[in-house]
């Protein structure tokens, strides 16, 4: 990784590179950055293959880090902003990170690693006097030996249920998950922009890479700001990656920006989750035939993609608008039943997938690592089925299962004829306990300002779709958006804990 980001370092120097507010570095600005700040890390003791932990918003200074780290040889171990302390101590204590590197905003959240974990050697917080120690460093460049096999980056699952697990990413590993990231979507060129507003430690991070490699710019923001982004995609246009919540975000606030046109913008990739057909539809109309949609796991990703011609297109025995993409060319996808054998087309079972960018352990997990990677396999959480033409539909994760009355229903089928209603903006099915069923089916829905659905609205538009059986007990309505998870997700355990928290059960048939 760091050869290739170096070699475009060289070759566009004087071009800009990246882009924070009002502050702007051009590539050799921002590789002497990386140099430097690799440069004072190794002063501090620090070593090649050193884990790194860092907590940030998206700024130059996380450019200074992700170049360095490269630079430097060191293993980047991102945190994620909305975790709690608990979960920083987590992430650094079991990957033995020697050092932490933290935005000064974010330095109180990291107190409880530093007070209890004896791995921490450095704690470097990025205050006032960053800017001058960072230009008292060499910009010699170290240039350490890299082998393919070392480690690049311990990404962590999102942690939705339980603790985080540490990916454990090699250069070999990350180069190819790079070749895939922009095999579908159009060519990046030199001086094409990438938006980035989801965090660079997590899904948009995939794109910074491929950018600063083909000699393009990348536009840091350090929050997710509906109006203001709609304005930096219509300036900048090139690339964004986004997740279903913020698309929905976009599409409600194009009311207010009617004025502007997204005629530079070559590519909107959707992840993370699915996305609802309506929003999908809607975005379309907006942004216009440039909508992707791609699914794989943190373990493996990406696994399958769809342009827009796969997207939003007739296909006979397929539902594109239904799928989460078709298999990519790089990577093989297989949906077997609970003993590992392949099930036939059609057929729903576990999401199974093998890919050049894959992890090959799961970090200081070796039993867990062994249920998740069967030969050369990875057991993902999803279920699914593919049709004929290589569309995968995901049913839901195992985990999230409803079990009411000996029946298994997947809340993932209730949302997906929930959100087929204009009126909704967001759902989520969850399981509540039920007196008669032992558990049931509860949707909570936010509606699009001004609109108004009823409880037996929602729950005949499921009858209607899915027959009696599959159909919610209750439906809550909210206003608030629903809770997110620090990547953004909608987090359906803090959903599904409230019912459970209470006390008594559902009744009624």
């Amino acid at each position: 990784m760091r050869d290739a980001m170096r070699r475009a370092a060289e070759w566009h120097e004087s071009r800009i590179a990246v882009i924070s507010g009002e502050r702007t570095l051009t590539f050799g600005e921002a590789w002497r950055r990386g140099i430097r700040l690799a440069n004072g890390l190794r002063a501090m003791g620090l070593n090649p293959q050193d884990r790194i932990a860092v907590l940030e918003d998206n700024c130059i200074e996380a450019s200074d880090f992700f170049l360095a780290a490269a630079i430097g040889n060191f293993v980047r171990v991102p945190l994620y902003k909305r975790n709690s302390p608990e979960a920083h101590a987590h992430m650094i204590g079991h990957t033995d990170c020697r050092a932490v590197v933290v935005s000064e905003s974010y330095a109180h959240e990291i107190a409880h690693a530093r007070d209890t974990l004896t791995c921490i050697d450095r704690v470097i917080v990025r205050d006032h006097d960053y800017e001058a120690w960072l230009a008292e460093q060499s910009d010699a460049d170290p240039d350490p030996s890299i082998d393919l096999d070392d480690l690049y980056i311990i990404r962590h699952s999102g942690g939705t249920t339980g603790l985080p697990k540490g990916m454990a990413f090699s250069h070999r590993q990350w180069m190819n998950m790079t070749r895939d990231w922009t095999l579908r979507p159009p060519t990046i060129e030199a001086g094409d922009a990438c938006v980035h507003v989801a965090p660079i430690s997590h899904g948009s991070g995939y794109l910074f890479i491929p950018v600063w490699m083909a000699g393009g710019y990348n536009v840091l923001e350090p929050k997710f700001d509906a109006p203001k982004v709609l304005k930096l995609l219509a300036r900048h246009g090139g690339y964004f990656f986004t997740v279903p919540t913020m698309v929905s975000d976009l599409v409600s606030a194009r009311a207010d920006a009617r004025d502007l046109t997204f005629d530079k913008l070559k590519a909107m990739v959707v992840g993370g989750s699915p996305i609802m057909p309506s929003t999908a539809l809607a975005a379309r109309d907006i942004f216009g035939h440039r909508l992707h949609q791609m699914y794989g796991e943190t373990e493996a990703t990406p696994a399958a993609w769809m342009t827009p011609n796969e997207w939003f297109a007739e296909v006979a025995g397929s539902e594109p608008l239904l799928a989460a993409g078709k298999v990519m060319p790089f990577a093989y996808l297989e949906i077997r039943d609970e003993a590992g054998q392949k099930l036939p087309v059609g057929e729903v079972g576990v999401v199974t997938i093998k890919n050049d960018g894959q992890i090959k352990e799961i970090w200081n997990e070796p039993e867990l690592t062994k249920q998740r990677l069967v030969d050369g396999w990875l057991v993902t959480g999803d279920v699914g089925r593919l049709d004929a033409n290589g569309y995968l539909y995901l049913v839901d994760r195992k985990d999230d299962m409803i079990i009411s009355g000996g029946f298994n229903i997947w809340p993932a089928e209730l949302e997906l004829a929930i959100s087929t209603m204009s009126e909704v903006r967001e759902v989520a099915v969850v399981r509540a306990p039920h007196e008669r069923w032992g558990e049931t089916p509860v949707a909570i829905v936010v509606l699009h300002d001004g609109q108004v659905l009823t409880e037996d609205q929602v729950i005949e538009c499921c009858k209607d779709r899915l027959g009696a059986l599959k159909r919610p007990t209750k439906v809550v309505f909210r206003d608030e958006p629903l809770p997110r998870t620090p990547v953004g997700k909608i987090q359906r355990k803090a959903l599904r804990m409230a019912f459970w928290e209470k006390e008594g059960a559902l009744q009624g048939s």
